[in-house]
């Protein structure tokens, strides 16, 4: 069968790369074309447009490219029209995915959804989209599911695909050589977003924490979508500051503690069981906008936090994100009692997660579904 993926940031390529070698173990015949990244391209796809072309973050950064959108629309519509796929699936990135979602409804494509937009947190009425225009949901954490059959739309929970890469990695032995940090030091892990405006806002703040802990060393987990030169200046006037290129998890699995713009990072930390202080900080206009949007029963933004119904680790949002308050919840976490509880509490976490398997699940529900109907 033909299969179309559309991921439009760093961790639906990283998904969208599972399911690709899930469905290709399922389905011997898979022909495979997608917008993602290198990691699906890896995974035996045929790579239309790079993520790196799509991610524009935040209210004034989409108008600003509103041309660029729309020529991107524009493409993508051709190239499936053109490819004719058995299926189209989509992964996460809402503002793209679901306007493709209805234009390949109205023209006869099947349409699948893996991994679910935040439509429980904000904007909720765009549900409706779904259940107009997608086949099926295939969602990863446990409470999506009820909310999906809450408004009628058929869902399948088949974990969450981050336990498939964390649990078992190991990192290499050589990994503070490889990477020029010094032995005897334990690591802070500064992980401060994949986009370049999002980059720039979080690292600039958290590098400002570092004087406060000279018996650690710091690094930078660099963004797959960013090369290096994008990180030079803030290496520049932080040279004691380590840098660590598509290495992620190695850093997490030497940290000790981890600073973490929210995400799907911050899960990535939790399952790695690195203690870490959740940042975020946006632009005034779209943080302001997201207020208005988002759900008035949501307590929390980190994906640790949703999961586990209450607050395990700490988050820093916008006004609160402060140096002196930075620096105070990291100290709790090297030298408190902090660290032991946030740790335990991680274990309820993954119990709550489930087991591996995830692509591998989605995969096979998916074939079984387009070869049945």
């Amino acid at each position: 069968m033909k299969y179309y993926l559309l991921a439009g940031e760093a961790s639906g390529d990283l998904h969208g790369s599972r399911l690709i070698e899930a469905l290709r173990n399922e389905d011997a015949g898979a022909t495979v074309r997608c917008w993602g990244g290198d990691l699906m391209q890896a995974a035996g796809a045929t790579l239309v447009k790079h993520y790196r072309e799509l991610a524009f973050m935040g209210f004034w950064e989409v108008v600003k490219n509103l041309r660029t959108i729309s020529a991107n629309f524009d493409q993508c519509k051709l190239d499936i029209t053109h490819f004719q796929p058995d299926v189209l699936i989509l992964i996460d990135y809402p503002g793209f995915n679901l306007r493709m979602a209805t234009w390949a409804h109205r023209q006869g494509f099947r349409v699948f959804y893996y991994i679910s937009p935040q439509l429980w947190a904000w904007h909720s009425s765009r549900v409706h989209i779904i259940k107009t225009a997608v086949e099926r949901m295939y969602v990863i954490l446990p409470f999506e599911k009820d909310f999906y059959e809450k408004h009628g739309v058929e869902v399948d929970y088949v974990g969450h695909p981050l336990l498939d890469g964390i649990s078992n990695f190991v990192p290499p032995a050589d990994f503070r050589n490889r990477h020029r940090l010094p032995a005897g030091k334990p690591i802070v892990a500064l992980l401060p977003g994949s986009r370049k405006q999002e980059v720039k806002r979080m690292l600039a703040l958290m590098l400002r924490v570092v004087a406060g802990f000279p018996g650690y060393t710091f690094a930078i987990a660099g963004a797959p979508a960013l090369d290096r030169s994008f990180y030079e200046p803030f290496l520049r006037q932080h040279p004691a500051v380590g840098f660590v290129e598509n290495g992620t998890y190695p850093l997490l699995k030497n940290a000790s503690a981890a600073l973490v713009t929210s995400g799907t990072a911050t899960l990535e930390t939790a399952l790695s069981g690195v203690p870490q202080v959740v940042c975020y900080k946006g632009n005034h206009l779209s943080y302001w906008l997201a207020r208005r949007l988002v759900s008035k029963d949501l307590k929390y933004i980190s994906l640790v936090n949703l999961i586990a119904g209450r607050q395990v680790v700490v988050e820093l949002i916008q006004r609160q994100l402060t140096v002196a308050n930075l620096t105070r919840e990291l100290k709790k976490l090297l030298e408190g009692e902090t660290r032991k509880s946030m740790q335990q509490d991680y274990a309820a976490v993954v119990a709550i997660l489930g087991s591996e398997g995830a692509s591998r699940r989605a995969a096979r529900l998916m074939v079984e579904r387009l070869s049945v109907h």
